[in-house]
């Protein structure tokens, strides 16, 4: 064996291997933390030490971020010390909800999850545009994501691998059985996470589809593996809006790009899941 060979086994486990398959230690701890990050943040820019609200969404497409921020509904966190991000804070039901646009896909979800965590987070909710993979309801309508489908890199460094990632069961158990908002069906199903959403070939849908998965979305997985790798609140959600664009007027999320009804989930996520800061002692890094 050639010494790059060697090295490329020692680092991996099996040269020739990916390094995302191959052997990880998935409990030692990183030497690159949130914590850090944030620290430096805060230093180079000044910025106080506000944690952020107990409760925080992720809006991967910004409509309901552009719609809060178009309507004076929001303010900016002062003390938000994420590189890549801002965060707005509005309020539900009199209750602070801090919300980030645009993070799209499973790494960049799981970064700003980490750092919202080590700010002061306590349960994050993801609403996500998805694609339809079974027809269970006419567009758009909300899927309450019970476990998503691994086909992403980003749950592998946090779990070892597996088909799926769930939900912790103590946040689905109030969500089970789904609930209406304004008269429209909220369902429990699961999802399949990709990193490649312009490689969702007829083969790899029809796969999905027997798997038994509803949405086709790009977070939920490493998310929930991020979750149950460090006891973290999280509970994401499809808004599933389109069929892979293969006719017109896909895409179509309602009156305000939907902002309403995405408010109303959130709202009734929330009131099921939210619960005493101190009944939940923090993952150890």
């Amino acid at each position: 064996m050639g010494d790059r060979a060697a090295r490329d086994e020692s680092i991996h486990g099996s040269a020739g291997r990916s390094p995302l398959i191959a052997p990880k230690d998935h409990r030692a701890p990183s030497v690159f933390t949130p914590e850090a990050l944030i620290r430096e943040g805060r230093r180079q820019r000044d910025l106080p030490d506000v944690e952020v609200p107990r409760v925080c969404v992720l809006d991967p497409d910004g409509d309901l971020v552009r719609y809060l921020t178009r309507t004076d509904r929001v303010t900016r966190h002062q003390g938000w010390a994420c590189y890549h991000t801002d965060m707005w804070v509005y309020a539900l039901d009199g209750e602070p909800i801090g919300i980030i646009g645009c993070a799209v896909g499973a790494a960049f979800a799981v970064l700003v999850a980490e750092q919202l965590a080590a700010s002061g987070c306590e349960l994050l909710i993801s609403v996500t545009s998805a694609g339809q993979i079974a027809p269970v309801a006419d567009l758009p309508y909300f899927v309450i994501i019970d476990r998503a489908w691994r086909d992403e890199g980003t749950s592998h460094h946090y779990l070892p691998p597996d088909e799926w990632a769930s939900m912790p069961e103590h946040l689905l158990d109030p969500l089970r059985g789904g609930f209406h908002v304004d008269g429209e069906p909220v369902i429990v199903g699961s999802s399949w996470t990709t990193d490649a959403p312009y490689r969702e070939t007829a083969d790899a849908i029809a796969g999905a589809a027997a798997a038994g998965v509803l949405a086709v979305e790009m977070e939920a997985a490493a998310l929930y593996a991020y979750a149950t790798a460090l006891t973290r609140d999280v509970v994401c959600l499809a808004h599933v809006t389109n069929t892979m664009a293969v006719s017109g007027e896909d895409f179509e999320k309602g009156i305000d790009h939907g902002a309403h009804r995405t408010m109303a989930v959130i709202e009734a996520v929330r009131l099921r899941c939210v619960r005493p800061s101190t009944s939940r002692p923090k993952a150890d890094r």
